[in-house]
């Protein structure tokens, strides 16, 4: 193989996708999938043999998922570098990858042209981030920061998520039902809301809340 092919790994638990993903990359000269993973684990195996040029990366997968796993990648000897490829663009998805150390985050609908160029540039160590990303992470940096919810809010704000009505909200945490109105009048203004959906939406958006 030459020097001058990029070595990749695909890393996905779903095989139609892994499939689809090979097929774009498929008749790029300049690249060469070395490997194909199915969870997490597999994924780590594979670089760990391989030493890759770039870990293409599902987010969400089995054993490990996308961010334990470039922690791994990125804590290990080596120079390779990890791409996300997710249908995920929530705040909290993509501040836990970078943070883990990937250099790009991509979307599932990104073109054939757009993934080569992106593997391209991940292996010079390059940020790629899908427009979309880009967006959220620019709207993010010029949003005031919210004052942090208390573990009691987080309490409530999950019991709403459940479906529960404030006097069961109350039941549940064993508190006075104008205590459960007082903690969510309070998440509301930090959270910059003015209902109990909104306050979940923007909740999950912000990865406030972990739900199954």
């Amino acid at each position: 193989m030459s020097e001058d092919v990029l070595r990749v790994i695909l890393a996905d638990d779903h095989p139609a996708m892994r499939a689809g993903v090979a097929a774009l990359l498929a008749g790029e000269p300049s690249i060469a999938i070395v490997g194909e993973a199915s969870d997490g684990r597999e994924a780590i195996e594979l670089v760990e043999r391989h030493a890759p040029d770039v870990a293409l990366l599902d987010l969400r997968m089995p054993v490990l998922d996308g961010v334990a796993v470039t922690s791994r990648i990125t804590a290990g000897p080596g120079t390779t570098r990890v791409l996300i490829l997710t249908t995920y663009d929530t705040d909290a998805d993509i501040e836990r990858a970078v943070e883990a150390g990937a250099v790009g985050y991509l979307l599932k609908d990104t073109t054939r042209e757009q993934l080569i160029d992106a593997v391209r540039s991940a292996a010079r160590g390059e940020t790629v981030l899908a427009p979309r990303v880009a967006q959220r992470l620019v709207a993010r940096m010029r949003r005031p920061a919210q004052p942090a919810l208390t573990p009691r809010e987080i309490d409530v704000l999950n019991a709403v998520a459940d479906g529960l009505s404030n006097a069961e909200i109350g039941d549940r945490l064993v508190i006075a039902e104008a205590t459960v109105k007082t903690h969510l009048l309070r998440v509301f203004a930090k959270l910059d809301v003015t209902d109990r959906t909104r306050a979940v939406v923007v909740a999950l958006d912000q990865g406030l809340l972990k739900r199954p």
